[in-house]
């Protein structure tokens, strides 16, 4: 397996995992549930689906779990229509009779933008993290050729994001940052938080990153 393959299964399994556990222990109720093997087809095919969606990007975060036959979205979405996509994208697949949507859209803000752009750039372009990005270097370099100025991709990069790979994944809301992901090494997680507690503008810095193979925060 290569280290994208590598990484991205433990993300999935990652995120499976622990959204499951969290709502297992907020339930208060029994309520009829999967078998076994429904409970595995689905959570692939819930991962597939959301994995395929092609407005889910580096700016964006999703997790899913279930309560009963009802699956639950968690997360932040920097755009509207993704929230809405994610939902529609699962709630057909056979075995699922609700979707509990709780993907949190965050607030449009040029500031946030320029945040966004400020820690991918401080993030992407260490030669240490590139192996992480599909684009492999700066944010320039992610919006491909075509001539957009700095100042359209610091303002405008929530409608128009990097496309491809990207295993860190960088929310913003309101000044605040948050990282999330699975990465190969610890030191990897901790040089990605300093990046982006150097970005100008953020107020705070959330490392959320986990080491693949690791116990989980």
């Amino acid at each position: 397996m290569n280290i994208r393959a590598s990484i991205v299964t433990a993300a999935l399994l990652f995120n499976l995992g622990i959204t499951s556990q969290m709502l297992v222990a907020q339930s208060a109720q029994p309520a009829p549930t999967w078998s076994q093997e429904d409970a595995l087809r689905i959570g692939k095919e819930v991962q597939k689906r959301l994995g395929g969606l092609t407005n889910y990007a580096v700016f964006d975060w999703i997790t899913f779990g279930d309560h009963g036959k009802t699956v639950i979205l968690k997360g932040y979405a920097s755009r509207p229509t993704l929230k809405s996509d994610a939902e529609r994208a699962v709630k057909d697949i056979a075995g699922v009779e609700r979707v509990d949507n709780q993907i949190e859209v965050l607030p449009y803000s040029p500031n946030d933008d320029r945040i966004r752009a400020a820690v991918y750039n401080r993030i992407y372009t260490q030669p240490s993290l590139r192996i992480y990005n599909a684009n492999a270097g700066s944010l320039a370099r992610a919006m491909g050729p075509g001539g957009r100025s700095v100042a359209l991709m610091a303002g405008g990069i929530t409608n128009t994001p990097p496309i491809g790979y990207h295993a860190i994944h960088i929310i913003v809301k309101n000044g605040n940052v948050m990282l999330y992901g699975v990465v190969l090494r610890q030191s990897d997680a901790a040089l990605a938080g300093m990046q982006a507690n150097s970005a100008p503008g953020a107020f705070s810095i959330e490392n959320n990153l986990i080491v693949q193979g690791s116990t989980a925060k």
